[in-house]
């Protein structure tokens, strides 16, 4: 896959069966090339993440690589000697495809004796469910109010094939749209169900469907199970044919659904794959909350609190998403919150909006008790 880094915008969907498992081998030039890659900071932000600075390197007639990124070709005097004008320390080499000879300031390593490493997806499944219920109907296990998960998503970069994981596409999972997505695993369950259609749209594709029908089977297998009045279909048709050729995994879509359907605060970045110590690719960790009133009243809420002073979310890396005892929660002053954010998403809403909710959870209903 390395070997192919400067082809990447044209290798989204093997890029994409990859992420899938589908299985599809990548084209790669060979496989001695693919061991050797370079990289480097040109925008000096601290990172080489960004497109342009990660390269395969070019095979010369000495043996040797050359990193192609900032390669210049070298000059000759009037002996015919060349030189690098960048700086006599760089060698000048004849690179085996022909052409001038040329050097770079950079320098290329053998991906055998120096794997690229990656972070895997952050794994964390919530506040568990661990405690019974007594005949009173109290709960014995440890509550939490508006707790919620740590999940990350991926900007533009070298393991995403340069898509932004990240990116907004509206508000796809409903807030608060009835009891049975009271839950962040719910939630997260119906961010799940739009990759299980776009796997099914790839599927098509790769079968020989056109655009139309394979979004068509993603619809299909997307509103299996799903209940109609927990997401916006007509979005995540529209976000799961956008991510479709992206190299995006099932993290990124969860989190970039939820995200976009203003339930997640953001941490901040962190790297998760370098090369030789140089960061490849940077994530953006979150708190992803059941609802978008969950996600404002912690954020607001935590600053309020002992418990929380000096370390309100964690780090991006290992997100704190914990949800507020109920001690905690009946300390917060809530005239110190501000609701507005959620009292214009209500207010923004057309009664033609309401309507069509309300219509929806009818029809649910009934498919429900007589399908």
């Amino acid at each position: 896959m390395i070997g192919s880094i400067h082809r990447h915008r044209r290798i989204r969907g093997t890029a994409l069966a990859l992420v899938l498992g589908i299985g599809l081998a990548l084209a790669c030039p060979s496989a001695a090339r693919a061991q050797q890659i370079c990289a480097a900071d040109l925008n000096a932000n601290g990172d080489a993440a960004d497109e342009g600075e990660q390269a395969s390197c070019l095979a010369t007639t000495s043996g040797a690589w050359l990193c192609p990124i900032q390669q210049v070709d070298c000059v000759a005097d009037a002996a015919g000697q060349y030189s690098c004008p960048i700086g006599p320390q760089y060698a000048c080499m004849v690179k085996s495809e022909g052409g001038p000879p040329a050097c770079s300031p950079n320098q290329c390593a053998d991906l055998s004796s120096n794997p690229i490493v990656e972070e895997p997806p952050m794994d964390d499944a919530g506040t568990p469910s661990d405690g019974g219920i007594d005949a009173d109907g109290n709960c014995l296990g440890q509550i939490e109010i508006f707790s919620g998960r740590g999940v990350r998503c991926r900007p533009a970069g070298l393991s995403t094939t340069f898509a932004n994981c990240c990116k907004d596409k509206g508000k796809i999972v409903k807030d608060g749209m009835g009891s049975s997505i009271s839950s962040i695993g719910t939630k997260i369950a119906v961010a799940k169900g739009v990759f299980t259609g776009m796997k099914a749209a790839y599927t098509a594709f790769k079968a020989g469907a056109t655009a139309s029908q394979a979004a068509s089977a993603g619809a299909n297998a997307l509103i299996v199970g799903i209940d109609p009045t927990s997401i916006a279909v007509s979005l995540a048709i529209n976000f799961m044919m956008e991510f479709l050729f992206a190299g995006c995994d099932q993290q990124d879509m969860e989190t970039a659904m939820l995200r976009s359907s203003g339930m997640c605060h953001e941490i901040g970045s962190y790297c998760t794959s370098s090369f030789l110590g140089v960061c490849l690719q940077k994530a953006r960790g979150h708190c992803c909350f059941n609802t978008k009133l969950g996600r404002i009243i912690q954020e607001q809420g935590r600053p309020q609190l002992k418990a929380f002073n000096g370390n309100l979310w964690g780090t991006a890396k290992k997100p704190m998403c914990r949800g507020f005892t109920p001690e905690e929660f009946q300390a917060l002053d809530f005239s110190k919150i501000d609701l507005s954010e959620y009292y214009a998403d209500i207010e923004a809403r057309a009664q033609s909006d309401i309507q069509i909710d309300m219509g929806e959870r009818v029809n649910a209903y009934l498919k429900a008790v007589n399908p």
